[in-house]
């Protein structure tokens, strides 16, 4: 038969003091359980769980919040969520915030203005938010943020760490990975090397482009064409084709902004007759899922999304627990090649 004890837990709502009761252990043993902590043995650990399931109890975090003052919720706003960057980066820091025993409230804007991002600010700082991740695209983007955030613990993920903006950045190093790309397609022997850029007010946008000039200059190559477009697959189908369409002689090879819009390009060439890589060599960036299943495979720059959602709530971590803002990290992209970048055709 249950105890006295159990049998009046189980007239009311399970406490926490009832789980130590029945684990036989202390109240405080119970927290360290519940908290994750590991220097809890096994066997008390296992003890625990098995009273928490009996009892059914589920811990009060609103009063759990008023006794730490912290919500172990964050805020996450995310212009173009749409977009594989954006969404796989904001997945990545739900999974991180998970891990960590924090949950994560989001904020989608299709688009971005001071307004929207003041309503946005507002709404996490009524929930009591702990700090706030922005997914900040561009310099509307995170001028508002910055200006409706003001001093509250935040981070910015932004190919831009430059501004007079208090907050730690993070993001991945675009510019490396364009030059990466170019570095490739000049070491298979091309010395006329196109770009389909992506809109000019993005940041990554004009980090990859930057990266395509830099890498050019270094090995003291002429850029090649310059077709600029949006990120979508069907833009980059509209720029292969202008391209094959120009009476100037057609460049053996075309670094791409992003893998939807390689896609779109690889359609667009296929079009006009060309085949890749034998007649024209394309590089993307991204590597989004499948496009290693393509005809040809496309070879691109991986950025790896689970590290930067990681990091950048790591970063807010920090800023909530007092450390200085100011820091910004660049990963490292990588290089993948596939079959979609090969040897620059020989004249004749």
């Amino acid at each position: 038969m249950p105890s006295r004890g159990v049998a009046e837990a189980q007239a009311r709502p399970p406490v926490m003091a009832d789980v130590a009761r029945l684990a036989g252990v202390s109240h405080q043993t119970v927290s360290r359980v519940l908290n994750g902590f590991s220097w809890v043995s096994e066997p008390t650990r296992q003890r625990v769980l098995a009273a928490v399931d009996h009892l059914g109890y589920r811990r009060n975090m609103a009063a759990r919040a008023l006794a730490s003052n912290r919500s172990n919720v964050i805020g996450v706003v995310v212009v173009n969520p749409n977009l594989f960057g954006p969404s796989g980066a904001l997945l990545a820091i739900e999974q991180a915030a998970r891990k960590a025993g924090y949950w994560v409230s989001v904020a989608s804007l299709p688009k971005v203005d001071a307004d929207h991002m003041a309503a946005s600010v507002d709404h996490f700082r009524d929930q009591g938010v702990d700090g706030t991740v922005v997914i900040a695209p561009n310099q509307w983007a995170l001028d508002a943020s910055a200006k409706a955030l003001g001093g509250c613990p935040a981070v910015m993920l932004t190919a831009n760490p430059g501004g007079d903006h208090s907050f730690p950045t993070v993001d991945v190093d675009h510019e490396l990975g364009a030059r990466l790309a170019v570095q490739h397609l000049a070491s298979l022997g091309h010395r006329d090397i196109a770009h389909f850029a992506g809109p000019s007010i993005e940041f990554h946008a004009q980090r990859r482009e930057r990266g395509w000039r830099a890498a050019l200059e270094e090995l003291d190559l002429e850029p090649g064409p310059l077709l600029r477009g949006s990120w979508e697959a069907h833009s980059g189908y509209e720029l292969a084709r202008r391209l094959c369409e120009r009476e100037a002689p057609l460049p053996t090879a075309v670094f791409v902004a992003n893998d939807q819009a390689a896609i779109g390009a690889l359609r667009g060439f296929a079009a006009a007759g060309l085949r890749v890589p034998e007649d024209i060599s394309v590089v993307g960036f991204d590597d989004v899922p499948g496009v290693g299943q393509l005809r040809p495979p496309l070879s691109t720059v991986r950025q790896d999304l689970t590290e930067l959602g990681g990091k950048a709530f790591d970063l807010l971590l920090g800023v909530i627990g007092g450390k200085e803002a100011g820091e910004h990290v660049a990963l490292a992209p990588r290089l993948v090649v596939r079959e979609s970048s090969g040897a620059a055709p020989t004249a004749g």
